[in-house]
């Protein structure tokens, strides 16, 4: 009797251990809680961009190897969405802390015809001095980076032929450490998803 009930708790025994194993597992190899869209492998979507910054010198993801890499469209005129954004990233920022200097963001205008240089370098500063202003060189460079990362865009007349709005998609991506492109964000959603994403991407 007692032999048998040693042998019904070792069993009982190595099942517990692989119950645990086997969560183990699952728990190193589960993807990461995102709450923006995981865009991990996904290859529809650019995979990098060859932009001039707002000092003539062209940016890709090369330059920011070993950083997180936040790419955001719009343009200096828009009246909602693309300040709120920024305000949203520059406060996320702030709440990373130290581990700030590990993301760099960058502003790709959709509207290099009124955004120059010296323009968008004092929009995307006013935001954050370490924010960097991306001005595609001509309408062909603005289509191609545009269509890449599915990016709508077109303008709307206003009252007159320099004051229009440009409609285009609110959204952004983030690339990791390693330059590969990983989440899809929603435009103007506050700094909590941001820090959260952000804080997830820097852990692995």
């Amino acid at each position: 009797m007692r032999i048998l009930l040693l042998s019904r708790r070792r069993h009982a025994c190595r099942i517990l251990l692989s119950a645990c194993v086997l969560f183990l597992i699952a728990a190193c190899s589960s993807k990461p809680a995102f709450e923006n869209l995981d865009l991990t492998g996904n290859t529809a979507f650019g995979q990098n961009f060859s932009i001039p910054d707002t000092d003539g010198k062209t940016r890709t993801l090369a330059d920011f190897k070993g950083r997180l890499v936040v790419l955001v469209f719009g343009y200096t005129h828009c009246p909602d969405v693309c300040p709120t954004t920024l305000a949203d990233l520059t406060q996320a920022l702030q709440q990373l802390g130290g581990d700030s200097r590990q993301v760099q963001v960058l502003f790709a205008t959709v509207d290099p015809q009124r955004d120059n240089p010296k323009i968008l370098a004092q929009y995307v500063h006013a935001f954050n001095p370490s924010f960097i202003g991306l001005v595609p060189q001509d309408e062909a460079q603005l289509k191609q980076i545009t269509q890449d990362f599915r990016i709508y865009y077109a303008k709307a007349a206003g009252t007159s032929p320099a004051d229009y709005t440009v409609d285009h998609t609110a959204a952004s991506y983030v690339f990791d450490q390693q330059g590969q492109l990983r989440l899809y964000v929603k435009d103007a959603q506050g700094a909590q998803p941001w820090v959260h994403d952000l804080k997830l991407l820097l852990q692995h």
